[in-house]
């Protein structure tokens, strides 16, 4: 068991005894990721929004069913989160693009950072990391949640197949199979853009 794992269990103990500031560290602790979670792979902030008032208040409701003999605490929200993004979009448009802003996108993939102090890059990495969101978003759900859950909040695969009930092979099998889908679209993606760039009309000085 992980340290990190370790003190969450002991602050979901304490919050099912009424300890609401332990409640509370793990609401912080968490809200974040379920929100980038959701919207990773609902594409809608609206739903994230909402999914995150939902994963706790069944974290409320449900404290004394979590088990740590069957799985991770990480597993076990992360789960939760699961259900409430599908049972959401399957009522809702699935297909919308929704590119998170926050701060949070300087972390999701450290090789897209650039020279902050040089427009030029900042407006590159930028391009970079919307056009990388945009190919996840087009990626069909099963291979959006392993992606989400591997690359961006960096999730073992044993841990990752608890989350989506099914096994580490499968996971590999779909994580495989979503970057080649998403090497195809981010090429595709980068040569319509540069093709769009060329075709713009010049403008005249004046």
């Amino acid at each position: 068991m992980t340290t990190e794992n370790a003190a969450d269990i002991e602050l979901l103990r304490r919050a099912a005894t009424g300890d609401e500031p332990a409640f509370m560290t793990l609401y912080r602790g968490w809200q974040g990721r379920i929100y980038r979670f959701a919207l990773r792979t609902s594409n809608s902030a609206s739903i994230a929004e909402d999914v995150v008032q939902e994963v706790f208040l069944a974290l409320m409701d449900g404290m004394s069913r979590f088990d740590p003999a069957l799985g991770s605490f990480s597993s076990y929200i992360y789960g939760i989160a699961r259900n409430h993004v599908l049972r959401r979009t399957s009522r809702e448009q699935p297909w919308k693009q929704v590119l998170d802003e926050s701060e949070e996108n300087e972390a999701d993939f450290h090789e897209l950072n650039g020279n902050p102090s040089d427009p030029l890059s900042e407006l590159a990495r930028r391009e970079m990391a919307d056009t990388l969101h945009g190919a996840i978003a087009s990626l069909p759900m099963r291979y959006r949640e392993v992606v989400v859950l591997c690359e961006l909040h960096e999730m073992r695969y044993a841990e990752a197949g608890c989350v989506l009930g099914c096994s580490e092979g499968t996971i590999r099998s779909r994580l495989h199979r979503a970057r080649a889908l998403l090497l195809q679209k981010m090429h595709e993606r980068i040569k319509t853009g540069s093709a769009e760039r060329k075709i713009q009309p010049a403008r005249c000085a004046s």
